[in-house]
């Protein structure tokens, strides 16, 4: 058994790249040592700004010789056929053998390889990997044919066996293997060389590099929090960038500095982005004002003034991009002053998509939407109507063309800023939520209902124009924002049946009602044109109004009324499928959700929910069960009586035709099963629904032991068939019971 270590040396390798070009080098590599007949006991794959590199542990010194036997055509194939043959295995026609098959008689060929030495293996696996990998950006240098991201200077590869180290030998475009390579660009440039995966490790921090990514994140932050803690403030935590500014150095210098009292009262999220984004620097909290203080930078070398100078530079870059941020947040609280008025009428040139609207429009139809589902919510109509207006008003500022990340945020500060009250101020962070699964929800009713509003009205438009996500393409986040509103209508216990608010909203996006409006608003700016001698502005909306009688006309509204109810079904569906996905998550199968999905009002998806957890419950317990089964068998009987018969046995059962005591014993436990279920249904409280169901277990089972149901005398049976009837009619009240599975 040996060792194996590679290490790729190159240029900065950009820090986003190197976490996937690690895992690819150890697949690429492993994967083909295993398939040129290599085993191995363990792998690692390592990389720093300057370096990908590989330690495989217990490889096997040589491959097995391989006898393969493979059988090939028949002797009177077509030539073409024994000639494909011959290619695949690479053998000539003198070298096949013929044997007697079932059919008669066929080549096999009969293919030996010998076992190769591990580095011959190793140097044809590594050049191969080399020369094919999968960068998401390379380059080619000097007059080589090579891609690499970065110019690749050296290629360390040794083998490390109980005798010694060894070079492998190997040649990639002039490069030569060898069992060298270097420390940290500036402070150990030297060249030094290595014996083993240990023996590397530790000569490279020696020469001021930690070779591993999880060692250079845990330096950073204790170095951080620690000189944090001493000045009193705390480090904001971003896993984010801490792993990006690892792997921006090999020997992380961690340093603090400090922001001019000119920008300490700007919004600490102003502060954090912009240093984040453009210096990647760390953001020193004080917890007592929440106010962004420090900042804290990393270094890739030590310096005899201890980073003085390195400081000033960063400082003094920080102080003209704090000043461009000082400048957007001013002449935004402008305008926010004002009343945001401004940004709301420039909505109207922001185009949300070319199918669909401007951005000022949908804010109006969420406006709209937003006063419908407020009573619901449990929001005031005007109070919802006001926050919708101006929820997106920060999408026209400064601050937000420069961090878009921060929308929504900074809608909240120019809410405040405008007078508005902190809940409508609120509306415009909180209406985005949840962005993803690990988000919290809203739960203020003015900022559920304006979220609800806005995800409602991207999915009814979109599926409007028929823009839905397949497979893996979802373009318009669609699926994100059907899980955001299942999200907030179950974390709000909200009961909002959405088939008519979606078949309203979807007919509006289809615009047969809006037509005649249309039609008139081009009339009046076009009479506005000609007036002001704007001749060419007439003529393109001439041209638009014509156009839009004529679909009028040619009864294009009608289609579109026709294919309102489809794409309501479709959506509706939509909606399903991502509850499926959400539910199964909690441990909720499929097949029980497909059983309430089943049932009337499933367009209520919390009502939906609360359902499928009580029929789950249900199910899990023995009487639940054994329930299931007692009503397939009676609903496999019915079904094929009633098939035979040509009758549903449907008239209802009569008690004085019962001879069993079992048959008198489930009569009376279907009419007190019945007088607890539909009350309970109708209160919507499912889960004395299903007690109810589950407690007909013991007489079903008697009721199938002690009675033949197809008894001789047609009065007993045909009363017997119809006292299953009532067993199936009881128990589909509460769930489609034939759509659960086993």
């Amino acid at each position: 058994m040996a060792d194996l270590l590679i290490e790729l040396f190159s240029e900065e390798i950009p820090a986003r790249m190197q976490k996937k070009a690690s895992a690819d080098l150890q697949k690429m590599v492993t994967d083909g040592l295993v398939g040129a007949g290599l085993t191995y006991a363990g792998a690692a794959a390592f990389a720093t700004p300057r370096r990908l590199a590989l330690s495989v542990e217990g490889l096997t010194a040589e491959s097995k010789a391989v006898r393969e036997e493979r059988k090939g055509p028949s002797v009177s194939a077509p030539d073409k056929a024994i000639e494909g043959f011959m290619r695949s295995t690479g053998l000539t026609k003198d070298q096949l053998e013929v044997r007697d098959d079932k059919k008669g008689q066929v080549y096999f060929a009969v293919i030996e390889k010998p076992g190769r030495k591990a580095a011959e293996i190793i140097a044809e696996v590594l050049e191969k990997t080399i020369r094919t990998f999968p960068w998401p950006k390379s380059m080619r240098w000097g007059e080589g044919s090579l891609k690499w991201v970065r110019p690749l200077h050296t290629i360390l590869c040794i083998l490390t066996d109980e005798a010694g180290a060894e070079v492998v030998p190997l040649e990639v475009d002039g490069i030569v293997s060898g069992n060298t390579t270097r420390g940290h660009r500036f402070m150990a440039p030297e060249v030094f060389s290595v014996t083993s995966f240990e023996d590397y490790e530790a000569k490279l921090k020696r020469a001021k590099v930690v070779l591993r990514a999880e060692e250079r994140e845990e330096l950073i932050w204790q170095d951080a929090t620690n000189q944090a803690f001493a000045q009193g403030l705390e480090v904001v935590e971003d896993r984010g960038l801490l792993s990006e500014v690892a792997n921006l150095v090999e020997w992380p210098v961690v340093l603090m500095g400090t922001i001019a009292d000119d920008f300490l009262d700007m919004p600490p999220e102003v502060l954090q982005t912009s240093m984040k984004d453009h210096q990647k620097f760390f953001s020193l909290r004080n917890h007592k004002t929440n106010r962004i203080e420090r900042f804290i930078t990393v270094a890739n070398v030590e310096t005899p003034d201890n980073g003085s100078t390195i400081l000033a530079g960063n400082q003094k870059v920080l102080f003209a991009r704090l000043s461009d941020a000082k400048f957007f947040w001013e002449n935004d609280l402008r305008v926010a002053k004002a009343g945001m008025d401004e940004w709301v009428e420039g909505l109207k040139s922001v185009t949300f998509h070319n199918k669909l609207c401007s951005q000022a429009d949908r804010v109006e139809r969420i406006v709209a939407l937003a006063r419908e589902i407020a009573p619901i919510v449990g929001a005031d109509p005007e109070e919802a109507a006001q926050a919708a207006r101006v929820a997106k008003a920060d999408l026209q500022s400064e601050m937000i063309y420069e961090f878009p990340e921060l929308q929504g945020l900074m809608g909240r500060y120019y809410g405040q800023a405008a007078g508005l009250s902190d809940a409508v101020a609120a509306v415009a962070e909180e209406h985005y939520a949840p962005l993803g699964p690990s988000d919290d929800v809203p739960t203020a009713p003015l900022s559920v209902t304006v979220a609800l509003a806005d995800k409602l009205d991207t999915l009814t438009g979109f599926w409007a124009i028929d823009e839905k996500p397949t497979g893996s393409k979802d373009p318009f986040a669609l699926r994100r924002a059907a899980l955001g509103v299942i999200r907030l209508l179950l974390a709000n216990d909200i009961s909002l049946p959405l088939r008519e608010l979606l078949k309203s909203e979807i007919a509006y996006r289809f615009g047969y009602a809006e037509y005649g409006p249309i039609v008139d608003m081009y009339k009046q700016y076009a009479a506005a044109a000609k007036s002001a001698g704007l001749d060419f502005i007439y003529d393109d909306l001439s041209d638009r109004l014509e156009a839009n009688e004529e679909l009028v006309q040619s009864g294009i509204v009608e289609q579109s009324r026709a294919a309102v109810p489809g794409a309501t079904s479709s959506l509706l569906s939509f909606f399903h499928d991502r509850l499926k996905v959400f539910l199964k998550d909690q441990g909720i199968r499929h097949d029980i959700i497909d059983a309430c999905i089943a049932m009337p009002g499933n367009d209520d998806l919390t009502l939906l929910v609360k359902r499928a957890k009580a029929l789950s419950e249900t199910l899990a317990t023995d009487d639940g069960e054994n329930l299931l089964q007692g009503f397939k068998r009676a609903n496999n009987i019915l079904t094929q009586a009633e098939e035979k018969d040509g009758v549903a046995y449907e008239y209802g059962a009569d008690i004085k035709f019962a001879e069993h005591d079992s048959e008198k014993a489930l009569f009376a436990a279907l009419d007190s099963a019945d007088a607890k279920i539909a009350p309970a249904m109708k209160a919507e409280d499912f889960t004395t629904a299903m007690g109810a169901m589950a407690a007909l277990r013991g007489p079903i089972d008697a009721f199938f032991t002690n009675v033949q149901v197809n008894a001789d005398n047609d009065i007993v049976r045909r009363n017997r068939l119809n006292l299953l009837s009532r067993i199936r009619t009881i128990c589909l009240s509460v769930a489609d019971l034939t759509r659960i599975e086993g």
